[in-house]
């Protein structure tokens, strides 16, 4: 066995470890005091919480609050560090639409309406809370028929003593269904190990710098290959729902392609209710941490779009 499968053996369990062992631990927490006081009998000082009762977490340490500043778990391909409530889930959809905007005049770009007549890629999500801090996270994208697990884990919230959120992430990813797609053609794996760190300006909106190491990034023709790379991004609440979102994410180091500029993507997004629709316009179709490490289109420019709804 290789490095590469030795490494991807290991991260791939440990992934799988942390969706077991935090399922369990979350159906194994205790109930509620208000659940377990249904069926006792009447008792009038029951009510009264007694003098050496814990008080209450702050109003900003609710997970499922509304975070006006940071209403999405991405900004438009790379993650926030928006915490999800135990046992509770969110959808993601991307859709990137196949033509170079760049490359054609106006006139195409209008009869292939933006690019809609032009194939797209597309890449679907769903996270879910298991245990407090800890989410799961899986992603399929038809670009390589690509699947990454990955879980998030926000240790530190923004509060008063603390100027930043941060959140840990890891994950494994691999193309043609992460190698069960027989007969499809060598599959390429990567791993990723990042920081996600926000600071958020009251309900205006919040900055983020993520450094990232991916190991790797060469697929099948330059295995055991890494590539960093610090995604930089802002989200701007412009007015009540509406948003301006922007993100780049430029290498430091490994592997880095010649023929690759920096991912980068802008938009534009509304919230409603659980609900976040965002139109953006970016130089790649990357979703997977590998495939932005790789970075995108230096001529390229592709119209796309993200909805995300939450389970709570």
């Amino acid at each position: 066995m290789t490095l590469r499968d030795r490494t991807l053996s290991i991260l791939f369990s440990l992934t799988l470890l942390v969706f077991v062992v935090g399922s369990r631990l979350a159906r194994a927490q205790p109930p509620s005091p208000a659940a377990s006081a249904q069926g006792q009998p009447s008792d009038p000082q029951a009510t009264q919480p007694p003098a050496d009762a814990a008080t209450p977490p702050p109003a900003n340490d609710d997970a499922e609050k509304l975070d006006l500043a940071e209403p999405d778990y991405s900004l438009v391909n790379l993650p926030t560090t928006l915490r999800l409530p135990v046992h509770k889930g969110d959808f993601h959809l991307s859709h990137r639409f196949g033509e170079n905007l760049r490359a054609d005049d106006f006139s195409t770009q209008l009869q292939n309406l933006f690019g809609l007549d032009e194939g797209a890629t597309i890449g679907l999500e769903f996270r879910f809370g298991l245990m407090k801090g800890l989410e799961g996270v899986f992603l399929r994208s038809n670009n390589g028929r690509t699947i990454q697990f990955s879980a998030k884990y926000d240790g530190w919230h923004q509060s008063a003593s603390l100027p930043v959120s941060v959140s840990a992430v890891v994950s494994a990813e691999g193309t043609n269904n992460f190698g069960a797609c027989s007969n499809c053609g060598d599959t390429a794996h990567a791993q990723a190990l990042g920081a996600v760190v926000s600071h958020e300006f009251g309900e205006h909106g919040a900055v983020y710098l993520e450094p990232f190491w991916v190991h790797g990034t060469g697929g099948v023709t330059i295995p055991d290959r890494d590539t960093g790379f610090v995604g930089i991004g802002a989200r701007a609440r412009v007015h009540g729902t509406t948003y301006l979102v922007f993100e780049v994410s430029p290498r430091i180091g490994g592997l880095i392609f010649a023929d690759g500029s920096p991912e980068y993507a802008f938009a534009i997004e509304k919230r409603v209710g659980g609900h976040v629709f965002q139109l953006q316009f970016g130089n790649s179709a990357d979703m997977t941490y590998a495939q932005i490490a790789r970075g995108g289109n230096p001529g390229g420019l592709y119209f796309g779009f993200n909805l995300s709804r939450k389970f709570f």
